[in-house]
């Protein structure tokens, strides 16, 4: 090491650690070389060098003057790399309600009102939780076990359920309500074994990596952002406990499922005593179950401040296990034989529905006001939704996990009953839920039709504007209007807020009346709406037809791409976008959600900048375009302030603060994004007027023009010159390297290095 300091004090050693966005890329591509060679890192992701670079830290000549060294960090196979992770497409509400976690608004010395935002939201994942569960356990246990298995004409239709139907089996001994459903509730037990392990397996491979270990300045962190703590991207505690949590209360409502049907036939006058006592035990054990499952959650959050590596062994490992147990007692006492029980009917859905519908209701209400007094406490006019943006992604997450419920249900209850009359169906909640979707694909039709106005008369006004930026070019009309609307398309990024705000409050209002229809009426809609007048009826009717077709056709839909996403790479590259995304924050809300895959990304850059410049005693430009500009800055956080001071940041394309400072301003709002200005060694950001995701800084006072350059022309010609003989493409959120302001920019930033900075030893 100290050989390799005193070479690069005297060569000026330099380096550029390019990092890649959204979609991903090769390495071959960064680099701009066929020949690249790994230089640390596994087959998930590894940062790379030019094959004639290997070597260049040891003094050797580099062979591009006075160019720093190019280095590729490639994380796309992170989030897009193996055909299986098409499949987290089912953990889609899961990934949603954890970015409603970190999206509430930044606040000072209000801890406890921060706290209380973090445990609303978790409640709001653990319904997501159980609804999930519910819904299977609707399909597999009423839908299957309780009603076609009980029914001759469905039983006749589906052979494999000839040993469960009483008719068909000849009173087989598991054709037996109880003992029917015993079996029906294996499929959502090992659907919760699933989860769990799969939530374990991603920890070990995603977000087990140590984070470079730092002592927080405390008046720093409180100062700027909660990226730089040195337990922010090492959540190994937290996630335990709610994986544990998770599991038990997915077993538990299994256990309700099927304890509730037979403790119902027992609490009959003339039942028997001994199974009726064992029965209300049993539902008694079941909700203090509950009770603990909540507490559990409510308890603690995430502890950033330090690298906490401990471990809650006894209620990791024996909540689940004591939740397993009493499911096992419970199929056990709802086999018992019962003479005289039959299956009429459909055990009892509707309440169990409609109480998460009302749960997660309340919940969404109350974390909004809980973010609009945090917002009020700090206000930041360029926050999305001033401040709800929490609570809005949240609503999103619970109608998510509503729709593909119901969905399953529905299909399932249409593949089971093909005459349509042979069973009861899906509880009428679910299909009231199904009707309100044509309403609110009407209302997000009048929104798409607001936005394409507004794209026209964004389009119009740049057309004008083009003549002020090419103004010695003769005009092609076709080629203004190509410019002029990609630029009015890239600002409609802007007016997602108010999208979002719109269908959250109309799905919220929906869902109520729907929730208030079902739970008065107990008919489905056009049940209810039948003595009515004709324009009601007919609407109802309507509603409820079309919204069963588009429920069923929107799963098939989903299940469609996600299988399509498991065989075709380019589709699967796309589902990666959605997850590159998604999944960059830590898994604090929902232990089920997708991995996070910046909990091995920003430990990777951060060790690798850290090395290196201690090692060399060189320049270094951490170089991100799009999300690898995010997981730069990220990275940068999590260095030492003297780390970071020896470090320039380059970014292009950057959704820093035009999505991530507006939708997550607690920790990218102005302040942060500020502080980070100050605290590495030089910031340049670059972006284009025709780049829906990148944009600039917005830094106040003299760092603004500092960090952001002026937007960048795009097409750098308008029509066809010397330099250009064709013409040149609009390039929107790519290549920003071909701008020859790029290497300009990038060559100030290590002129401002000063390359003679001692090395720490």
């Amino acid at each position: 090491m100290e050989h390799a300091q005193e070479r690069a004090s005297t060569t000026g050693s330099a380096l550029e650690l390019l990092v890649h966005g959204v979609g991903g890329t090769t390495p071959e591509k960064m680099l701009d070389d066929p020949r690249t060679v790994r230089i640390t890192g596994d087959d998930t992701a590894a940062v790379f060098r030019r094959a004639e670079d290997a070597d260049a830290d040891t003094g050797r000549p580099q062979g591009r003057g006075e160019e720093p060294v190019p280095e590729a960090y490639v994380w796309c196979n992170l989030t897009s790399g193996n055909s299986s992770r098409a499949l987290w497409l089912l953990l889609l509400p899961f990934m949603v309600v954890n970015l409603a976690h970190w999206m509430r608004p930044s606040a000072r010395g209000r801890t406890r009102t921060v706290r209380l935002y973090g445990l609303l939201v978790r409640l709001a994942a653990l319904t997501l939780t159980v609804l999930l569960v519910a819904a299977v356990c609707e399909v597999a246990l009423d839908l299957t076990a309780w009603q076609c298995a009980g029914t001759r004409a469905c039983a006749d239709r589906h052979s494999w359920l000839g040993f469960l139907s009483p008719t068909v089996s000849d009173g087989g001994w598991w054709s037996r309500p109880g003992r029917r459903l015993a079996v029906a509730a294996l499929l959502p037990a090992a659907l919760t074994g699933l989860l769990w392990y799969l939530s374990h397996r991603t920890w070990n491979a995603y977000e087990s990596q140590q984070p470079l270990t730092h002592q927080a300045d405390h008046d720093e962190d409180t100062a700027r952002t909660a990226l730089g703590r040195p337990g922010f991207w090492y959540g190994r505690r937290l996630v335990a406990r709610l994986r544990a949590a998770h599991t038990a209360a997915a077993l538990l409502t299994v256990a309700a499922a099927v304890a509730s049907a037979a403790a119902g036939f027992d609490r009959r006058t003339g039942g028997p005593a001994t199974l009726d006592t064992l029965g209300r035990l049993l539902l008694l054990a079941i909700a203090a179950g509950g009770v603990v499952v909540v507490w559990v959650v409510c308890r603690r959050g995430r502890s950033e401040h330090r690298l906490d590596r401990e471990l809650d062994e006894h209620l990791v490992r024996r909540l689940p296990l004591a939740a397993l147990g009493l499911l096992l007692l419970t199929l056990v006492y709802a086999g018992w034989e019962r003479p005289g029980w039959e299956s009429r009917g459909r055990l009892p859905g509707d309440a169990t529905f409609g109480g998460i519908a009302l749960v997660q209701g309340l919940i969404v209400i109350v974390l909004a006001v809980v973010a609009r007094v945090l917002h009020r406490t700090h206000p930041d006019r360029r926050a999305a939704m001033r401040g709800l943006g929490g609570p809005a992604v949240a609503m999103l997450a619970c109608a998510l996990g509503g729709v593909m419920s119901g969905g399953v249900s529905q299909r399932v209850a249409d593949w089971l009953d093909g005459t349509g009359a042979s069973i009861p169906g899906p509880p009428v909640l679910l299909t009231w839920q199904a009707s309100v979707i044509p309403p609110l694909l009407v209302v997000l039709l009048v929104l798409g039709g607001w936005l394409g106005r507004r794209a026209w008369r964004l389009r119009r006004d740049e057309l004008t504007a083009l003549d002020t930026d090419y103004p010695d070019e003769p005009k092609d009309r076709a080629r203004s209007r190509s410019i002029a609307t990609a630029r009015a398309l890239a600002t409609l990024t802007d007016r997602a807020p108010r999208i979002l705000g719109v269908t959250s409050a109309v799905t919220l209002l929906l869902g109520a009346g729907a929730l208030v229809g079902a739970m008065t009426t107990q008919k489905v809609p056009a049940e209810a709406a039948g003595d009515s007048y004709a324009f009601l009826q007919g609407a109802a009717d309507t509603a409820q037809a079309l919204g069963s077709w588009l429920i069923g056709f929107g799963f098939i839909l989903f299940v469609t791409w996600g299988r399509r996403a498991y065989k075709d790479p380019s589709a699967r590259r796309t589902i990666g976008i959605l997850w590159d995304v998604g999944t960059f924050w830590p898994r604090a809300a929902h232990p089920f959600a997708p991995p996070c895959y910046a909990e091995r990304a920003v430990p990777d850059l951060t060790w690798r900048v850290a090395t290196w410049t201690r090692a060399t005693g060189g320049r270094l430009v951490i170089s991100g375009h799009s999300q690898g500009s995010v997981l730069a800055a990220a990275a940068a956080w999590q260095l030492t302030p003297a780390d970071r001071r020896r470090v320039a940041l380059l970014t292009y394309g950057s959704p820093l603060e035009r999505l991530y400072g507006r939708w997550f301003p607690a920790h990218f709002g102005p302040a942060a994004l500020s502080a980070l200005h100050h605290d590495v060694a030089c910031w340049r950001n670059l972006y284009r007027p025709t780049d829906p995701i990148g944009g600039p800084m917005r830094l106040s006072g003299d760092c603004g023009p500092e960090v952001d350059h002026e937007p960048l022309k795009d097409p750098l010609a308008y029509g066809r010159t010397e330099q250009h003989p064709l013409p040149a493409p609009i390039l929107g959120h790519s290549d920003y390297q071909a701008d020859p302001a790029f290497a300009q920019e990038r060559a100030k930033l290590l002129a401002r290095l000063r390359p003679d900075v001692p090395a720490q030893r």
